[in-house]
């Protein structure tokens, strides 16, 4: 029990660290328009977050396969994740992770369009890259059922966040301000890049094992 309370900690920390809804929240804001209701925010809020959660179940359960289709070592998998993971750790660091300024005709033309909470705001601004590597490389480490349900239970805790932050984003945004969210994606910044630094060094090291 204390191992599998362990690893969902452990797993609960990493995807919440690398999908940081208080940072995706604030793009949410960005990219919406300034007569959007509290109403249109909760049918966002529901569908990105079921956008992300079918994400999530498609990439464990094809993870594997599409790793064995291509002949991909999941320790390959691990460094070339881990880079992409370093790469959003400094954006996150740099506060770069801010969208594109965009008209106020184009974010109302988003609120008007149902796809916008699946495509760009459910996949790729928060099930993105990262977090994409992140799984296939905690599956490929599970072994057994306790090891998968602690995955998958701390992804749907981390989905649960991503939710009440979207379905709060304005009372975020008032408490802590543009600034308090700058700082908050900052410092999962630092904890982003760390996780990354282990994931290349693991995996380098195991290769070079296995290569020399």
């Amino acid at each position: 029990m204390t191992d599998f309370l362990n690893l969902l900690l452990q797993h609960t920390i990493t995807m919440f660290a690398i999908v940081d809804p208080l940072g995706v929240s604030a793009i949410m804001l960005s990219l919406l328009p300034q007569s959007a209701t509290k109403e249109h925010i909760d049918k966002i809020a529901w569908k990105a977050t079921m956008t992300i959660i079918v994400a999530f179940f498609v990439v464990l359960l094809t993870g594997n396969f599409l790793l064995n289709l291509f002949g991909i070592e999941i320790d390959s998998l691990k460094v070339m994740g881990g880079i992409i993971l370093l790469l959003t750790a400094i954006k996150m660091v740099q506060g770069s992770m801010e969208s594109k300024d965009q008209t106020e005709e184009e974010r109302e033309e988003a609120i008007r369009n149902d796809e916008f909470s699946v495509i760009p705001l459910g996949v790729p601004i928060t099930f993105g890259p990262g977090i994409f590597a992140t799984i296939i490389i905690l599956r490929g480490h599970s072994e057994g059922v306790t090891s998968i349900a602690a995955l998958i239970i701390a992804y749907l805790l981390v989905a649960l966040s991503v939710y009440l932050a979207f379905k709060n984003s304005i009372y975020i945004r008032h408490y802590l301000g543009i600034t308090g969210q700058k700082i908050v994606s900052r410092l999962m910044g630092l904890i982003v890049g760390a996780i990354a630094v282990q994931f290349i060094v693991g995996g380098v090291s195991i290769l070079a094992k296995h290569y020399m």
